[in-house]
C-alpha cells in the first residue's frame, strides 16, 4: 500500500514539478532545460494579454464565488427544511448537475442562451423608442458568470449542508427560547457553526471558476480568460511563459488555501479559549 500510495502522489505532483523547473529555463523550448533564469515571469508579467486575461478571470472568479456562497448557503439551509419526495428529487438534481461533464455544460448553456437571445432581441427592438439604439443581449461577462455560479453553486450546497447535518442543534433550540429572532439567530448561532463550510465552498467556486476552461470557452463570447489564452498560446506552440503563468497561478492558489486555514485555525483557536 505504501508503494502504492507513493505512485499515486509521483504521478500527481511530478508532472506539477516539471512545469515549475521548465518554468525557470533559460532557453527558449519548453522541453530543453539550459540553465535557470526567471526571464520568463518577467516576460509574462510584461504580457498586456495576459494581463488582461488574468484581470477577466479574476473579476468572473470573485463573482461566481461570492454569488454560488450566499445563494448555496440560503439554498442550503432551505432544503435542509424539505422532507419526503421533494427533499429526494432536489438531492438527485444537486448531485447530478456535479456529475454532469463540463463540455455538456458548456454546450447547453450555449444553445439555451442563444436561444433566449434570439427570443428576446427582436422584442428589446421592438419596444424601445424609435431613434434609440436598443440594447442587444450577447455573450460576455454576464453569461461566463451564470454558468459558473449554477455549477459551482451545487457544490456549496453540498459541502453546507453537510455541515449543518452535523451542528449542534441544540444551540438553536436555546436560542429560539430566549426569543432571539430568526435573523439574530441566524447571524449568531448558526453562521458561526456553518462558517468553515462556507469559506471553503467560497475558495472551490473561486478555483472551479478560475481555472474553468471548458464551459468558458463555450459562453465567453469576446471575452479572453486566462485558461482560454492558456489554450491558444499552446495551440501556437509550448513555451517557458505558459509554464511560468501555470507556476504564477499554483503558488497564488496556495497562498489562498493556506490563508484561508490559517484564518479558520485562527476562529477555531478564539472559540475554544473564548
Amino acid at each position: 500500500m505504501r508503494i502504492y500510495a507513493i505512485a499515486v502522489y509521483l504521478f500527481l505532483y511530478v508532472p506539477i514539478g516539471i512545469i515549475v523547473l521548465f518554468s525557470f529555463n533559460a532557453g527558449s523550448h519548453a522541453s530543453e532545460l539550459r540553465g535557470l533564469s526567471v526571464q520568463w515571469y518577467a516576460k509574462a508579467l510584461s504580457n498586456p494579454f495576459v494581463g488582461d486575461a488574468f484581470v477577466t478571470s479574476l473579476v468572473i472568479a470573485l463573482t461566481v464565488a461570492v454569488l454560488s456562497s450566499v445563494m448555496g448557503t440560503a439554498a442550503a439551509l432551505a432544503l435542509q427544511r424539505l422532507k419526503g419526495k421533494m427533499r429526494i428529487l432536489f438531492d438527485g438534481l444537486i448531485f447530478v448537475s456535479v456529475m454532469i461533464p463540463g463540455i455538456v455544460i458548456g454546450i447547453a448553456t450555449l444553445v439555451a442562451l442563444v436561444t433566449v437571445f434570439d427570443f428576446l432581441n427582436p422584442i428589446l427592438a421592438s419596444i424601445w423608442p424609435e431613434g434609440a439604439e436598443p440594447p442587444k443581449l450577447h455573450m460576455g461577462y454576464a453569461s461566463v458568470i451564470a454558468a459558473h455560479t449554477l455549477f459551482t453553486m451545487s457544490l456549496v450546497i453540498i459541502m453546507v449542508r453537510a455541515r449543518i447535518a452535523g451542528m449542534d442543534r441544540a444551540l438553536i433550540e436555546a436560542s429560539m427560547d430566549l426569543y432571539a429572532t430568526p435573523w439574530r439567530t441566524f447571524y449568531q448561532v448558526t453562521l458561526p457553526q456553518i462558517y468553515p463550510a462556507i469559506l471553503a465552498g467560497f475558495l472551490l467556486s473561486f478555483t472551479f471558476s478560475f481555472d474553468d476552461f471548458i464551459i468558458s470557452f463555450f459562453v465567453a463570447g469576446p471575452n479572453t480568460t486566462l485558461p482560454i489564452y492558456i489554450f491558444s498560446s499552446i495551440r501556437r506552440g509550448i513555451t517557458p511563459e505558459v509554464n511560468a503563468i501555470g507556476t504564477m497561478v499554483l503558488v497564488g492558489s496556495l497562498i489562498l488555501l493556506m490563508g484561508a486555514q490559517y484564518l479558520m485555525r485562527e476562529r477555531r483557536q478564539q472559540r475554544t479559549t473564548g
